[in-house]
């Protein structure tokens, strides 16, 4: 396998560039809500939540109504950072406070591609890949990082954190919070052994600027952060990767936006959200940078169901967060680039978030990292809505994913194996899996049925077994290309 050193160093060498031809490369910003369902955009088809900024992105470009990320947020950010699904560099669980594991130093990341070529890279929000030093984001790629290293949920006022002798307020109120909104969790400890004793870091970079910070000012300074950085860098060409810390659990909205919408502090939060894109938009406007940048707007992955009405909407969708349900993976997905991408476009064709890195390394006259398994494509004949154009995807993987690693560690245990592959997707036909032997269990038709509630698998005992056969290549396929956990 190429190292990512020398894969780097090859990609410096091609990319002595003058300045006015490095700024012809365009400028990519990547908007990534957290746990926002499918139904929760005005144009997915929301009856109550108001994003008025992102119907008009869609408006101005491509909806997506087939892209895939993974079923939860660690192993989701692995997949976007390196066009890899999370197994095959071993990401695919959740990282703790305080674990000694994260994203394997020779991991060439998206913003290491484009760095390469002389991109400013920034990184807002959540990282959730590693938050021991060497994992941070300020070691794989990004010039800059303003943000807290993993869910805004692993602080010492999760509702399941044990009360002890003088619990403080704030466990307490969210405990009532929780009861009130019909959260599934209630009554058990997470993790066993005291819960998530450590306070939540804030960080600049590599340092903590703030503990336990109020969760109300998160989309307001992360924007105004974003909306900084695009004017700094408006002579350069640059990637900014705001990865929202909305709609997770717990909630908070900016005093502006709380007790606003009609969906309650859900969709206060995400309303909130389309404000922000809304300022981003204009901000390119005011520079005169529309023309130049390509903007995505989309999810880790879907609802936190689990949570009731803290939690969003799937929409026609089966199920949510965490399954290999369609509710999980299927997210919502708007791309804007006046010029470029054509105005009231959707797209139909199977995507997925590991597209990103080839798509923008070809975008930028870079190239996707060589000498790996990578499985991501390029869809920029999709993005761009080209007629005819068609996914290059024969099929996507529905891998499970370990929502909370190995609790009571500090990661996983040295023999971590693959996680199960649970469905198939080639065409319409989505084929769910059995634990052991890769067996089909059902079938459904997704052009017909995409909320999975009807069977077909008697009917169709060729696809059926065309698939079987199409998992288990794959399968095997992946676990011999298995690249190593980072480890401190």
């Amino acid at each position: 396998m190429t190292t990512r050193r020398a894969f780097l160093q090859g990609l410096s060498g091609a990319a002595a560039l003058s300045g006015q031809d490095a700024r012809r490369r365009p400028n990519f910003i990547l908007i990534l809500a957290d746990d926002l369902g499918y139904g929760d955009l005005g144009c997915y088809g929301s009856p109550n939540i108001r994003t008025p900024h992102l119907d008009r992105m869609a408006g101005e470009g491509v909806k997506f109504t087939s892209l895939y990320a993974q079923p939860v947020c660690g192993p989701s950010r692995s997949a976007l950072m390196t066009g890899c699904y999370p197994p095959r560099n071993s990401m695919a669980f959740n990282h703790l406070p305080k674990f000694t594991t994260g994203l394997h130093p020779d991991e060439v990341t998206l913003p290491e591609v484009l760095k390469a070529q002389g991109y400013a890279t920034m990184i807002i929000g959540k990282w959730h890949l590693g938050d021991h030093p060497q994992f941070l984001p300020t070691r794989h790629g990004f010039d800059q990082f303003f943000g807290i290293p993993y869910s805004n949920d692993m602080w010492p006022y999760h509702p399941r954190m044990p009360l002890g002798a003088n619990p403080h307020p704030r466990l307490l109120a969210a405990r009532r919070r929780a009861e009130s909104t019909g959260y599934a969790g209630q009554g058990s400890e997470f993790p066993p052994g005291g819960g998530f004793p450590h306070p939540l870091p804030l960080m600049r970079n590599e340092e903590i600027v703030e503990l336990n910070p109020d969760q109300t000012r998160f989309t307001g300074t992360f924007t105004e952060k974003a909306l900084e950085f695009i004017s700094q860098n408006r002579q350069r060409p640059f990637v900014l990767y705001l990865a929202h810390v909305m709609p997770h659990v717990p909630l908070f909205a900016g005093p502006k936006f709380a007790g606003q919408s009609r969906r309650g502090l859900y969709g206060d939060t995400v309303e909130e959200l389309d404000w922000s894109a809304g300022r981003i938009l204009g901000r390119l406007n005011e520079l005169n940078l529309d023309r130049e940048t390509l903007v995505i707007f989309t999810s880790d992955n879907g609802p936190w169901l689990e949570y009731g009405t803290d939690g969003g909407s799937a929409g026609p969708l089966r199920n949510g967060k965490g399954t290999h349900w369609e509710g999980a993976t299927r997210v919502p997905a708007i791309m804007r680039w006046p010029g470029r991408i054509p105005a009231w476009s959707v797209m139909q064709e199977m995507a997925t978030t590991m597209d990103f890195l080839p798509t923008f390394a070809r975008l930028a006259g870079a190239q996707a990292p060589a000498g790996r398994v990578i499985d991501g494509k390029d869809i920029w004949p999709l993005m761009s809505a080209q007629p005819g154009a068609r996914t290059p995807h024969p099929a996507f993987y529905y891998y499970g994913a370990d929502l909370f690693g190995e609790p009571g560690s500090t990661g996983p245990s040295p023999g971590y194996d693959v996680p199960k592959l649970q469905a198939i997707r080639s065409g319409d036909w989505k084929l769910h899996l059995s634990e052991s032997g890769l067996r089909g269990t059902a079938l459904y038709d997704l052009g017909e049925d995409v909320g999975e509630s009807k069977d077909v698998l008697p009917r169709h005992p060729d696809v059926v077994n065309r698939l079987e056969r199409m998992a288990r290549e794959f399968n095997g396929q992946l676990k011999k290309n298995i690249r190593p956990l980072g480890r401190a």
